[in-house]
């Protein structure tokens, strides 16, 4: 499993999130809405230092990161972070790892 980001993706979190250099970005199950696996459930993310680590992508610095114990939601494919230009806010795709 892993986590691709575009260059948007990139700047969005520089921008919208003012991420630098040695920041740590986890992406999260949270409880509530629907994602393609799991019915109750959706992707969160949010600036915070990790406890332990499953997946991790490092760019210019900054750690993209899942938590182990948060690898089910993904169900055994990969995260592929863009951005939806016309809402102007993250998009999330799952491809089979």
């Amino acid at each position: 499993m892993k986590i691709v980001l575009t260059d948007a993706a990139i700047n969005w979190f520089q921008k919208e999130m003012e991420v630098q250099q040695g920041d740590y970005v986890r992406f999260y199950a949270r409880y509530g809405g629907s994602s393609p696996f799991h019915e109750g459930f959706s992707l969160g993310m949010n600036r915070e230092f990790p406890h332990e680590i499953g997946v991790d992508t490092v760019v210019e610095g900054i750690h993209y990161y899942i938590e182990r114990n948060d690898e089910w939601f993904f169900n055994e494919h990969d995260l592929y972070v863009s951005v939806d230009e016309q809402l102007d806010e993250l998009a999330y795709e799952y491809k089979k790892a």
